[in-house]
């Protein structure tokens, strides 16, 4: 079990001080990959990702049975400003999409053979307006945190995180400005499809905050102040994987921007993630870049929801299935040379 997030300084304590991956599982699963009947690398990729989820599930030969996605959902008070095409209570609306089983991500979850659980965090009571002030109090934080730290199932052997909230491509492009530098512009995009006159205004408040809040403390606290409960949330359950040793696929920008906030915290926080796209927002390379995380797919998806990272379900699972199903040269009497 988990321990219960009591402040923020516990959060930061529990995320520095959590597990590495399992040495002897790593190398037991190099040794593996080496006398499976193929030639040395000609499963590119898939030989790197079965070897990692090796190392983090302490098994060298490891099965996934039980992926787990995650939805969170949250509203925000920059939108009374004008950044998104839709209005804020179309998150509540979709909610009850997920919740109902017609959304994108419950097809590619379902798909995925992964189970999928919703969480709304207080979709009455938007975060404030970061251009006037932080978005979240210490408390707020700490309860989105908490959120997603109970999310995740201990079970699960797989995690994918989503989220659903309009208006939250601008805290995710402020979180990213604020952490890695550069204009506003370089950070902001069309999201859910704002034409010229609304990209500007979106980028004239992503600046505003930056300038507001920009280089005050770490990774969570440009969270607090810029992000938003379901981004804390989707950070909370990563975090909550690390410590329970549960691989991660990351979806698309605003995920990837949760996450972000935990390896500026925490160097080293997402070893346990790997990217699951790349998507359609123009910013999400740049932050993957700045996470050194190389995508899995690339399909100019930019829905959200976790869909992105539920397709790459596929791949691992793929990787596993290769690496721990195929015959060594030695079982399938091939001579290996």
């Amino acid at each position: 079990m988990l321990p219960e997030l009591t402040d923020l300084s516990t959060f930061r304590d529990l995320l520095a001080g959590a597990p590495a991956p399992d040495t002897a599982a790593s190398q037991g699963a190099e040794e593996r990959n080496g006398q499976l009947t193929k030639p040395p690398g000609a499963l590119g990729r898939l030989e790197d990702l079965a070897i990692w989820y090796a190392g983090w599930r302490g098994d060298a030969r490891p099965q996934i049975s039980a992926p787990q996605v995650i939805v969170f959902a949250g509203n925000h008070g920059v939108t009374a400003q004008g950044v998104s095409a839709f209005p804020a209570e179309v998150t509540e609306q979709m909610v009850l999409n997920f919740q109902h089983g017609g959304a994108a991500i419950n097809q590619l979850a379902r798909s995925a053979g992964a189970r999928m659980d919703v969480h709304a965090l207080d979709l009455d009571r938007p975060t404030a307006d970061f251009t006037q002030g932080p978005a979240m109090s210490e408390e707020e934080l700490l309860a989105a945190l908490q959120t997603g730290w109970s999310s995740v199932d201990p079970e699960a052997d797989l995690l994918v995180v989503g989220e659903m909230g309009i208006g939250n491509t601008t805290p995710a492009a402020a979180i990213a400005c604020a952490l890695f530098g550069g204009e506003a512009a370089d950070w902001t995009g069309r999201g859910t499809g704002v034409d010229d006159a609304g990209l500007a205004n979106k980028t004239r408040v992503v600046a505003e905050g930056v300038a507001l809040h920009g280089g005050n403390g770490d990774g969570l606290e440009i969270l607090r102040r810029l992000g938003g409960r379901e981004i804390a949330a989707m950070a909370g359950a990563i975090a909550a994987a690390r410590l329970l040793r549960i691989p991660v696929i990351l979806d698309g920008f605003i995920c990837s921007a949760a996450a972000a906030c935990l390896e500026r915290s925490v160097a080293g926080a997402l070893d346990h993630a790997v990217a699951g796209h790349q998507s359609a927002e123009a910013a999400h390379r740049a932050v993957l870049e700045r996470l050194n995380k190389e995508p899995l797919l690339s399909l100019g998806l930019r829905l959200g929801e976790g869909s992105g990272a539920a397709l790459a379900i596929h791949i691992l699972k793929s990787a596993i299935a290769c690496h721990s199903g195929m015959a060594t040269f030695a079982e399938a009497g091939v001579s290996d040379g």
